[in-house]
């Protein structure tokens, strides 16, 4: 079918850009390293600098901030679904400013890199149960009390955020800035947000057919037989583990899981079973290739990736805004 070969050719176009941005992220740096020493020290064969960079430095940093990319496109594709907003993004909810308190308070109290991780997984976690109990009332949830519930949770994290930061002591200021803009220069291990980014699309995408009809409508779904509510609520968990995890590893990184979502649909259509692999791909190259810029820019200083992201996010949404007709979904 000519459809199922345009969405394996746009599957295997993004995979393709995927290694290459990798392959990018492992060559490119204050010490260059040519692609053949690259491919022996990934196979085994190369030692010495060049192997260590790569090993210990690059390729942690690398599939970390492609498993983060791609964890928060997810998000935003799934939100954008619950929320049905096309401009709807994974911090909507308030999950990054219940991670930035969580981690900024691991900071402050001196802990070390374990310690920050996990006080912000936790913190992203309270702000997701805290949002969802407080949206759901004794008579459900919507689509808008979901949306003002998040944004007023995170009017609050974000106060509290500034409230830590003013308190801070000045040694530990740098460090809490780098990891409110998104900071990848601490990651050592990325094979549990790996393995976190393929069961959670693992998950989702059986549900592709049910998410294809919610987006038309709630009414519209479940008169054709689809559980509206366990559906939402299955959605909502999944696109707040992701956002969760993702600002955990990677810090708070704007506009991935905004406008990679819009754009896959733009080019592939609202078809869920093409749109949210899509946007895990697309997502993790845009936020190595983001990554491999951030740090070599200005070599040997590293910029904040969410610098990056939001310079190339900026533009991309106010793009994606003006075409937004009245009434357009």
């Amino acid at each position: 079918m000519p459809t199922r070969r345009r969405a394996l050719l746009i599957l295997a176009a993004l995979a393709g850009l995927s290694l290459l941005s990798i392959a990018a992220a492992l060559a490119v740096g204050s010490v260059a390293i040519g692609p053949v020493e690259v491919l022996s020290t990934l196979l085994g064969g190369a030692g010495g600098t060049a192997g260590d960079v790569v090993r210990s430095l690059r390729l942690p940093r690398a599939l970390t901030g492609f498993a983060c990319g791609g964890l928060l496109a997810l998000a935003g594709a799934l939100l954008q679904v619950l929320l049905r907003n096309p401009l709807a993004d994974p911090y909507v909810l308030g999950i990054s400013g219940g991670a930035g308190i969580g981690a900024l308070l691991a900071i402050v109290l001196g802990l070390g890199v374990v310690g920050i991780n996990g006080l912000a997984f936790a913190g992203a976690l309270g702000a997701m149960l805290l949002v969802f109990g407080l949206a759901h009332g004794d008579g459900g949830w919507t689509q808008s009390r979901l949306l003002l519930t998040g944004v007023i949770v995170a009017a609050g994290c974000g106060a509290v955020v500034t409230l830590l930061l003013a308190i801070a002591p000045e040694d530990r200021l740098r460090g809490m800035l780098f990891w409110l803009m998104g900071d990848l220069s601490q990651t050592a291990t990325p094979q549990l947000v790996l393995i976190l980014l393929a069961l959670l699309l693992l998950v989702a995408l059986p549900f592709a057919r049910e998410l294809n009809l919610l987006a038309r409508g709630a009414d519209l779904a479940q008169a054709l037989g689809v559980a509206v509510r366990p559906v939402r609520g299955g959605v909502y968990v999944v696109a707040s583990l992701a956002t969760a995890a993702a600002v955990t590893h990677a810090g708070a990184i704007g506009f991935i899981g905004l406008i990679v979502p819009h754009l896959v649909r733009l080019a592939t259509g609202n078809d869920q079973r093409l749109l949210l692999p899509a946007s895990v791909l697309g997502g993790g190259s845009l936020l190595v290739i983001a990554d491999t810029l951030a740090r070599t820019v200005l070599a040997p200083q590293q910029l904040p990736v969410g610098v990056l992201t939001a310079l190339i996010g900026v533009p991309v949404f106010l793009f994606l805004l003006s075409r937004a007709a009245p009434g357009r979904r």
